[in-house]
């Protein structure tokens, strides 16, 4: 499976992403409101059980996944660790997955570049990187992702060497991905904070790569 076009750093108020895996927000709100509705009317949950979902989730950002891949960069035990067990990684740094479903980290190498798809839903790493994006989870990307990768890479402004393996990786219910991009070149002596600061949300699903400038 492979990715499609959007920058990897995130601008407030600027979508980049192509029309071709672009889906109506507006639609995934109603649906949403339609679900809890049903849900608090029916007694399944509460009005206050809603509130404090929205302020735990409001609470993930990719931040948090930035600053596991920087940690990583830095510190050769922690990526041995993160790659062994990414839940247990994250909980090092104080970042709850207690709730979360399995999360396994792949690193992406010279020959090798991993991007992420849910092809049945949007089955996402929310414990680490929050709110998915709505590309992400357009019928669009999920289907021309598996179809023809390279090509939705290239619309994201990502385009590898034919030599680079794309290994596409469906998540599941049951099991998430955390992609551990390479770190970029000319980055050596940065600190942890600024190693963090480069690394978007697009790039630990695989669809961009770090830059250092």
């Amino acid at each position: 499976m492979s990715e499609g076009h959007h920058h990897d750093h995130i601008h407030a108020g600027h979508d980049h992403t192509p029309h071709a895996v672009q889906e109506p927000r507006a639609e995934f709100r109603r649906l949403e409101r339609a679900v809890r509705e049903l849900l608090v009317a029916k007694g399944v949950i509460g009005q206050d059980d809603v509130r404090k979902q929205i302020e735990l989730m409001d609470s993930r950002n990719p931040a948090m996944g930035a600053r596991i891949v920087a940690r990583a960069w830095m510190d050769a035990g922690f990526k041995k660790r993160l790659l062994d067990d990414a839940k247990a990684a994250a909980d090092e740094l104080g970042i709850d997955t207690s709730n979360s479903a399995a999360v396994v980290a792949l690193e992406n190498t010279e020959k090798l570049h991993h991007m992420v798809v849910c092809t049945l839903c949007s089955c996402y790493p929310k414990a680490i990187l929050g709110i998915p994006p709505a590309w992400y989870k357009s019928s669009a990307y999920r289907a021309r992702a598996v179809i023809e990768p390279r090509k939705v890479l290239a619309e994201f402004g990502t385009v590898l060497p034919d030599d680079v393996e794309i290994r596409v990786v469906d998540s599941t219910a049951d099991m998430r991905y955390l992609v551990l991009p390479r770190r970029p070149a000319g980055t050596e002596g940065w600190s942890e904070d600024a190693l963090a600061a480069i690394v978007g949300r697009d790039s630990m699903i695989g669809t961009t790569v770090p830059k250092a400038n």
